[in-house]
This record gives structure tokens, C-alpha cells and sequence, in this order.
């Protein structure tokens, strides 16, 4: 397989139970039952925040007492922004034609920590999906541990260059019922922040998936502009 800095150097495909419906199913079913599966394929290990657990943090402070403690204090971003207004209206009509450009916000239990917004649409046969989240963690080191530990969770993609202190993207293939679906995921890591960006698509007539490149530059495009609203708006 061709690679380029947008592309993953490898597509891993799997076949495992995934809540798309069948293809005759599709064809019936309006699209608010196709963006419930959607939403339970992007959910996965992405959907919450993973417990960062490293003894590290556990060692005893050796520092002179007088040091003030200011991590919390400098952090970078503060609060997350809102997800639904990060990408521009002609990307969303791009990556998901046919999908309304307001978007629909996941309910989250702290709005200031951790937002998600969709875009889903069926246009004829051809289905798409994009979630925008964004995860505001106390210090850059949480976040930087936190991105490790989600790329070690989707391994088999590569990295991003020129986006945020460090950016990961990796695409995934999967089958159910003979109908493909194929998935790509970028995170980045900015600061003390994540920006995750989940993209999927099917065409419910042919069965087959989007090709790996329009899917991966779909999502590395989504993370880009989600990274530079966070940076021209959040900072303080």
C-alpha cells in the first residue's frame, strides 16, 4: 500500500458484531436509526476518557518547599469549546452531504471537560458519520499520557504531522452481513487537551466502504480545523 503523510501505513480488517443494519434494512429505515448505529460504532474506547494510571505520579514531592505549585494554574486551555461551531460549513457538507451544519452536541456530565459534537446523514445509499470531541485534562502531562495510552488502544495506524504537540491517525475496516464499513480515528494531543475526531462511512447499495483515503483524509482534515478552534479560541 501507497503511503503519504495522510495516509496510515496500515488498514487493519476485522470482522466483529457491529450494530449496522442489514442492507434491505437500510434501505427502509430513515436516517435517525442509522445514526444510532453511528453512534455505537464511534462510541467504542474512544467515547470516555481512559483512566490514566502510572505509579509515577504516586512518587513523593522532592522539591524545595518554596517552589510554588503552578501546573494548574498555567494550563493551557481551561474549558472545552464548543464542538458544534470547530469545523466550517462547507467541511461539513464535504465530509457529510446531506447532514444539517448545526450538528447535534452528545449530552456530556461536564460540559467544561469533555464535549462531543455529530454529524450523520444518508444521502441516497451513501451514509457518512463524523463526531468532533473535546477532553480538557488539569495538566499536559495527563493529556500526554492519556494520548499515548489511545493510540496503544488503536494501534496499526501513524502519525500525523503538523497538527497539535502530536497527532495519530488510524483506519479500520469492518463487515457485517456482507455490508462493509470503514472507520478512521485522529487524535491529538494540544497542550493539555485532546481533540479526537472519529469518521465512517457505508454505501448501503454497493455493500462496499469508502476507500481508506478518503476516509483517512476525511477525519485528518476534521482534526485539523477541530485543533486550530481550539487554539484561536480557548487559550488563556
Amino acid at each position: 500500500m501507497r503511503t503519504s503523510p495522510h495516509t496510515v501505513p496500515h488498514e487493519k480488517c476485522a470482522v466483529r458484531s457491529l450494530p449496522l443494519p442489514l442492507a434491505l434494512t437500510a434501505r427502509l429505515s430513515p436516517v435517525a436509526v442509522l445514526a444510532v448505529a453511528g453512534w455505537a460504532l464511534s462510541s467504542g474506547p474512544f467515547a470516555a476518557t481512559p483512566a490514566v494510571e502510572h505509579k509515577a505520579e504516586q512518587q513523593p514531592d522532592t522539591q524545595s518547599a518554596s517552589a510554588p505549585a503552578t501546573s494548574a494554574a498555567s494550563k493551557t486551555y481551561a474549558s472545552s469549546p464548543a464542538p458544534c461551531t470547530s469545523l466550517a460549513k462547507k467541511t461539513i457538507k464535504s465530509l457529510v452531504p446531506g447532514a444539517k451544519t448545526a450538528g447535534k452536541e452528545i449530552p456530556s456530565t461536564d460540559r467544561s471537560v469533555r464535549r462531543t459534537c455529530s454529524w450523520n446523514a444518508l444521502e441516497g445509499y451513501d451514509y457518512r458519520w463524523l463526531d468532533v470531541s473535546y477532553e480538557i485534562m488539569e495538566t499536559d502531562e495527563a493529556a500526554e499520557k492519556a494520548y499515548r495510552q489511545r493510540v496503544e488502544e488503536k494501534s496499526g495506524g501513524g502519525p500525523v504531522p503538523g497538527v497539535g504537540d502530536a497527532g495519530y491517525s488510524v483506519v479500520n475496516l469492518t463487515t457485517e452481513d456482507k455490508q462493509q464499513t470503514r472507520e478512521g480515528v485522529v487524535v491529538v494531543r494540544a497542550s493539555n487537551a485532546l481533540v479526537v475526531v472519529t469518521y465512517n462511512g457505508s454505501d448501503f447499495e454497493t455493500k462496499k466502504a469508502p476507500g481508506t483515503d478518503v476516509i483517512n483524509k476525511g477525519a485528518i482534515k476534521a482534526a485539523k480545523e477541530a485543533v486550530a478552534s481550539l487554539e484561536d479560541g480557548q487559550q488563556g
